[in-house]
């Protein structure tokens, strides 16, 4: 007779944290370098600001300072920790990873660290495969980064694009624990990923290592990109309630990619929840990129409107076009 399994595991989220740079850039602002004006970006974002990182501030210590209070909030050290993973689009150098960067400023010597490139989506991404390093029994305790320094790869003369994005880090603490297979099991209930390499050309850099460029610029057909976010995060939401026999009406919290207020409202139409149920900071952090829905966590964490127990969808699309949604109960 061979061994009985082990109890299934499943990834709970202990804790969160945030790390936005100190310096804010106004719309007001940015309309006295570039042709734009606080009512034009308001009107069709509703971005109001964003935070900028200093001179010499790289990706990974905005990272390093989220997990630092990430840790702090779940009672652990960095010696508690098995995976970092970083979700990234701008990484401090081409390589080693910055996970690797952020893991040696962490004081770590253990475990082992990665980074994820799915740009808007990377979040989802990366708590998709730290998931399952988890529930596989690979790792018992992960740290989920979302970190971008994006004011890095934009043109500040296009006003289309630069008006749109800001830097910031978010940070989760995952653990596994057995699960007791009820509809109340707190956790990362699932994940669903998709992307389609055809519709490249809506939103990318123009440069990298492999085209022998420099690092490159934002370079984004808006139109093109709003018209696949509405369907295609429509379907992978649908996906996702479908999934784990939920409705929209199940749900307690949207906390949605940080993009647009226009994109953000939509889904909300489509779930049938009032704003009082949507996670939204757009309009102090910006797009944020792969740090806007852990930024958005955290916020909503620690000013108490998460509780524990409660359900949370996240959905994100960006550059690939790559999306995906997951479902956690906090």
């Amino acid at each position: 007779m061979g061994e009985s399994a082990g109890p299934a595991l499943r990834s709970r989220v202990l804790s969160s944290g945030a790390y936005l740079p100190s310096r804010i850039v106004t719309n007001r602002e940015l309309a006295t370098r570039i042709d734009t004006s606080d009512e034009w970006i308001t009107a069709r974002t509703g971005i109001k600001q964003r935070h900028i990182a200093a001179d010499g501030e790289v990706t990974s210590d905005l990272a390093v300072a989220a997990t630092r209070e990430a840790l702090a909030r779940a009672s652990l050290t960095h010696d508690d920790v098995d995976l970092v993973v970083v979700a990234t689009t701008t990484p401090d150098e081409t390589f080693p990873a910055t996970a690797t960067r952020v893991q040696a400023k962490l004081g770590m010597t253990r475990g082992f660290a990665f980074d994820i490139q799915a740009v808007c989506s990377g979040f989802v991404y990366a708590l998709a495969v730290a998931d399952n390093f988890l529930k596989l029994g690979q790792a018992k305790t992960a740290v989920v980064i979302g970190a971008e320094t994006f004011s890095r790869i934009l043109d500040w003369e296009d006003r289309s694009t630069c008006v749109l994005f800001g830097d910031g880090a978010g940070a989760v603490v995952l653990q596994a624990g057995p699960s007791i297979g009820s509809g109340g099991d707190r956790g990362i209930l699932s994940t669903h990923l998709h992307s389609d390499g055809r519709l490249h050309d809506a939103l990318y850099v123009n440069g990298g290592p492999s085209l022998n460029r420099q690092v490159g610029v934002v370079r984004m057909d808006g139109r093109e990109v709003f018209r696949h976010a509405v369907v295609k995060l429509a379907e992978v939401v649908e996906e996702a309630l479908a999934a784990n026999g939920l409705t929209g009406a199940d749900i307690d919290w949207l906390v949605p990619h940080q993009a647009n207020q226009r994109i953000i409202d939509g889904m909300a139409r489509k779930l049938g929840l009032g704003a009082n149920r949507v996670v939204s900071t757009v309009d102090h952090h910006a797009n944020t990129s792969a740090a806007s829905i852990p930024l958005a966590l955290a916020e909503a964490d620690q000013d108490g409107r998460l509780q524990r127990g409660q359900l949370v969808l996240i959905e994100a699309i960006g550059g690939g076009l790559a999306w995906g949604a997951g479902v956690i109960r906090w």
